[in-house]
């Protein structure tokens, strides 16, 4: 696969994609650079706005396996990973796998979780791999995490903590349709659901060899700067009670680089930066208690950051276009 095809590939998933899902087609991009990247999202909106079936749409077009989890104050680490047990017919003990051995798992109302499972989700979106009983098992290849939380219902939830953030490449809405984009709906689905004859458009082999490629995606010197400026600028920030880690830094790089290779460059510009530094970074500040009550503070604050920093001249690797 050549650095041009990458592209392609991703034309191909967003319109498969949009088949079922009206109109997102940022959000789909953000989602194909989650899987180039081995990263994952954080999907936060109100319930009914296609969460769900977007990912379902998404494994689907992938020829990817699938697996939802309902979190639940009950639910425990081994739900999700699997267990060890005893086979009577041969009298041996069988590992019988979690839902989180598949290619795409929503983890649906992340948050209702207690602490404790929460964190066993850490592991296997930073290795791949999940341990059991003294035994490691490697995870399927692509792997990607989508989690949703619901923003307005706090009650009986539990907060994920800043590591926890951390893991995840983006964090993103779903957002109300519009109106013309609401009535598209309501005629696509008024028969019967399209995702039911969606077919795959690329196989596990395909995304692989993207993954290998898009790092070499060149980014010049000045952008590296212009990133690094972006997020030590959230560590000094007035609303910020901490900034953004050194994994956010390489975060950002990784999704710039996937970002210009969907949209048929082998250089990194200015505007990728600035399209991916809020969903990039925004979840991983921690802002101080007064402004913890604004819902869209932490977008603000990278927004404002963005405004500020000098954005570089022209690099050599433009002038190439």
């Amino acid at each position: 696969m050549s650095l041009s095809k990458i592209s392609q590939t991703a034309d191909r998933i967003r319109s498969n994609v949009s088949k079922v899902i009206v109109g997102k087609e940022d959000i789909v991009d953000k989602l194909i650079i989650a899987i180039l990247t081995s990263g994952h999202v954080l999907l936060e909106d109100v319930p009914g706005t296609g969460k769900t079936l977007l990912a379902k749409a998404l494994a689907k077009s992938i020829d990817g396996a699938f697996k939802r989890i309902q979190f639940t104050p009950d639910l425990l680490p081994s739900d999700l990973t699997g267990i060890h047990f005893y086979n009577q017919k041969i009298a041996e003990f069988e590992f019988r796998p979690g839902p989180l051995f598949a290619n795409i798992v929503l983890a649906d109302e992340i948050n209702r979780a207690t602490p404790r499972t929460q964190s066993s989700l850490l592991e296997c979106m930073e290795e791949r791999q999940v341990s059991i009983d003294g035994t490691t098992h490697t995870l399927g290849r692509p792997f990607l995490v989508i989690a949703t939380q619901n923003p307005i219902e706090q009650q009986g939830t539990f907060p994920l903590p800043e590591a926890q953030l951390d893991r995840f490449l983006f964090k993103i809405k779903m957002g109300y349709p519009t109106t013309e984009e609401g009535i598209s709906i309501m005629k696509r689905f008024m028969a019967d659901s399209p995702l039911e004859q969606l077919e795959p458009v690329i196989g596990a082999e395909e995304i692989e060899a993207a993954k290998k490629l898009f790092t070499s995606v060149q980014v010049s010197e000045e952008l590296l700067g212009y990133m690094l400026a972006i997020v030590e600028a959230t560590r000094v920030h007035p609303d910020a009670a901490l900034g953004a880690s050194p994994r956010s830094s390489q975060a950002l790089l990784r999704a710039c680089q996937a970002h210009a290779a969907i949209k048929g460059r082998d250089y990194v510009l200015p505007d990728d930066v600035k399209a991916m530094a809020v969903p990039v970074l925004a979840h991983r500040i921690a802002l101080r208690s007064v402004q913890r009550m604004r819902p869209e503070a932490a977008e603000q604050v990278v927004g404002s950051i963005l405004a500020t920093v000098a954005v570089p001249a022209d690099s050599p690797l433009v002038g190439r276009a």
